[in-house]
Formats: C-alpha cells, sequence, structure tokens
C-alpha cells in the first residue's frame, strides 16, 4: 500500500537503459540565471551547495548543483532521484528541509532548497567540542521527530550524521541530504542494500568477502547490522540516533578509532563504554540505542513511540517541540542571511564558478545525460511552498 501523501509522486523503478522518470517536469521554465550566485556554502561527491539570491522576489535560497557527469560515471542517479522523491514528502515537516525548485541543464542538477544559515552541528560541536544534557536532549529530540516522520512514510535515513544536522537561525534543527533514504520500508520489514563510496575491508571480521561502502564521514555511525550485510530496518537510524547524541555528550563518537578497521571491529564486538558525569537517564538512553542486536534496540518494537517514551526525553513536550513552541538551547544570533560565520570558510571563501550560473543555449538536451534524469524538475503548488 502507498503511504506518499496525496500528490506525492512515487519512486519508479529504474530502467534498464538507465533512465528514472517520475513523470513531466514541472518546472520547465526555471533557468540557473534566474539567481544570483553569492557564495559556495557546502560541497558534496558530485557538486557544490551555494547561497543564491532569486532575481525576481529578492529571496534566498540554498542551491546544491550536482554534476551529471559526476553522478552518472559512479551510477548513483537512483540516489539522485531517491533524494529528490523524499524532499517531495518532507516539506512540511518543521525539521526536514524544504524543496522548493528542482531543475537540470544538459549538464548540470539543481536543488533548491531553504536557506538555514545557523551552521552545521558538526562546526558547533567542533567548536565546543561537547554539549550539557539539556542540549543535547533539545536536538535529539528533533532528530528523532524528524526521523519518525520519515518512518512513518515507510523511508529509513540511514545517513544520520552531525555534517547533515543544521541548524536554522533561531536554533532549531533542520535534517538535510536524503541521498541514502530507502524508500518504501514497511513496519518489520527489512532490507539489505547498502550506499556510500570507499571501500574498506574490516579486519578478522570470519569474512574475507566482506567489503563496505562507507563515507568517510559517516563510518562512525554504522550499525553493526550494516557492518555485517544483514537484513537491517529502521532500528538502525535509532542506533545512528544514539551515536550522534553519545558524541554530542561525550566529543567523539561511541567506538571511534582512527583506523576505519578498528573502528568497526569495535563497533561489533567491543562493549560500550560511556564516560563518567552523565545522567542515569542518559547513560541507559545510550545503552537502549547502541545496543548491538537490532531487535533489542530501542525503537525496534514501536519505533518513535519507544524513543518518546524514554525517560531521558521526560523534560520534552512533544507537541510543544513539534510545533516550535520551545525555545532552542542555543540561538545563533545571524544578522541575516548575507551572515555565514557558521559557514566553512574553507566553503565560503571558494569563489563561485560562472558556469554554475550559466544557461546552456539548450535547456531541453537529447543527451545521455539529461534523459537518465527525466522527471527530476520540479515546482510545488503554490499553497505547498512553506513560509520563510
Amino acid at each position: 500500500m502507498d503511504s506518499s501523501p496525496a500528490g506525492t509522486p512515487s519512486p519508479q523503478p529504474l530502467r534498464a537503459n538507465g533512465n528514472i522518470n517520475l513523470g513531466p517536469s514541472a518546472n520547465p521554465n526555471a533557468r540557473p540565471t534566474d539567481f544570483d550566485f553569492l557564495k559556495v556554502i557546502g560541497k558534496g561527491n558530485y557538486g557544490k551547495v551555494l547561497l543564491a539570491k532569486h532575481k525576481s522576489d529578492g529571496m534566498f535560497y540554498a542551491v546544491k548543483v550536482l554534476q551529471k557527469k559526476s553522478i552518472l560515471k559512479k551510477k548513483e542517479q537512483s540516489h539522485i532521484m531517491a533524494e529528490r522523491s523524499v524532499l517531495l514528502k518532507n516539506v512540511r515537516h518543521p525539521f526536514l528541509v524544504g524543496l522548493r525548485y528542482s531543475f537540470q541543464t544538459p549538464e548540470k542538477l539543481y536543488f533548491v532548497l531553504d536557506y538555514v544559515n545557523g551552521g552545521e552541528l558538526f562546526f558547533h560541536l567542533q567548536r565546543e567540542r561537547r554539549f550539557l544534557e539539556p542540549r543535547a536532549r533539545f536536538y535529539a529530540a528533533e532528530v528523532a521527530s524528524a526521523i519518525g516522520y520519515l518512518h512513518s512514510l515507510n523511508i529509513i535515513y540511514r545517513d544520520l550524521k552531525p555534517e547533515n544536522i543544521l541548524l536554522d537561525c533561531q536554533g532549531h534543527v533542520v535534517l538535510t541530504d536524503f541521498g541514502l533514504c530507502k524508500e518504501g520500508v514497511e513496519p518489520e520489514e527489512t532490507t539489505s542494500t547498502f550506499c556510500g563510496t570507499p571501500e574498506v575491508t574490516c579486519a578478522n571480521m570470519g569474512h574475507t568477502d566482506l567489503y563496505f561502502i562507507c563515507e568517510s564521514s559517516n563510518c562512525p555511525y554504522l550499525a553493526p547490522e550494516v557492518l555485517r550485510k544483514e537484513p537491517y530496518d529502521r532500528a538502525v537510524d535509532w542506533w545512528c540516533l544514539g551515536a550522534v547524541l553519545y558524541e554530542m555528550l561525550h566529543g567523539l563518537p561511541p567506538f571511534y578509532s582512527q583506523d576505519v578497521s578498528q573502528m568497526y571491529e569495535n563497533i561489533l564486538h567491543q562493549p560500550l563504554r560511556i564516560p563518567g558525569g552523565r545522567t542515569v537517564a542518559a547513560c541507559d538512553l545510550l545503552q537502549a540505542l547502541l545496543h548491538k542486536d537490532q531487535r533489542q534496540r530501542l525503537g525496534s518494537k514501536t519505533d518513535f513511540l519507544e524513543i518518546k517514551s524514554h525517560v531521558f526525553f521526560s523534560p520534552i513536550n512533544w507537541d510543544d517541540l513539534y510545533h516550535k513552541r520551545l525555545t532552542p538551547p542555543f540561538n545563533p544570533n545571524v544578522a541575516g542571511p548575507a551572515d555565514l560565520k557558521h559557514f566553512d570558510p574553507e566553503f565560503t571563501q571558494e569563489a563561485v564558478s560562472k558556469s554554475i550560473g550559466c544557461t546552456p543555449d539548450t535547456m531541453a538536451s537529447s543527451s545521455g545525460a539529461s534523459s537518465a534524469f527525466l522527471g527530476f524538475s520540479y515546482a510545488p503548488d503554490d499553497d505547498a511552498i512553506l513560509d520563510c
């Protein structure tokens, strides 16, 4: 049964010729030249995220610009289309980034997203080392709310890490980057697909054919069942929540080692060690979320309801949290859209390539690169746009 909200297109399977078709383009007139691209604010495997100002309405957006050739070379178009598909379902949740537009040129894909300039959780953790429990609880609760919403749509997020958790200008969480999401996973169903990039071998695992694809930044957050290439379910996201919460409280992910193979060994075989100085409730939650047996892990039975009910979250009024009636424990104090102090200077000091804002002579290309992303372009109905 399709649990997608009314009007949300369901993803179509990848065809034998590599094409994906999610329906006709809903915004065929969008152009890169509609925007002034001001600053680079992020980078990924296939492109960049830029601060952009729309020329007609003066609104600021975060525009994710991806190179089609890089995506096709690594055969990752299904993940890009999955990200678009998930974004279409997320626009009305307060702690998930919203998609405003998507369109393509013969060479590039453009996601036009809500602009969030309070900084990555990773940025703030790097600067402050660790958070006090009330602050960590607040962020964990908002992230759990977002994950619970994705699960209600039969989506497993699979990529929870501090780099994918943004703060808005008020200090609320905004979850972003849905390229590794797995759709269509019903309650109590499992999946066994695994996503990422460089191959890494785990030493002494007893299985010589275990090679894992792992993005360097999300290695510390992988659940044991994923490392073992076993079927996994929604509980994998609750493991990741536990890992992020642990890092917020203690400054490093659980089981961390600079040697990736050793870190995998730790995740699989070493007991969880929790430093002193934390409340009994915090320690109990970490033990419950970071249970190596996914069947015994908190959230494995009634999902988000179990998380909400844990004593660690007893100070949280979940209805007030969802409606943003709770005051965030930290205010990023941004002066306006042009305030980039919470972005890494490594990005913001990079020159913006002129080619990003250029419109090719022919927008509708018959090239293989364009045909592989049929249906990518998107524009929501007027009433689907979120207020800023």
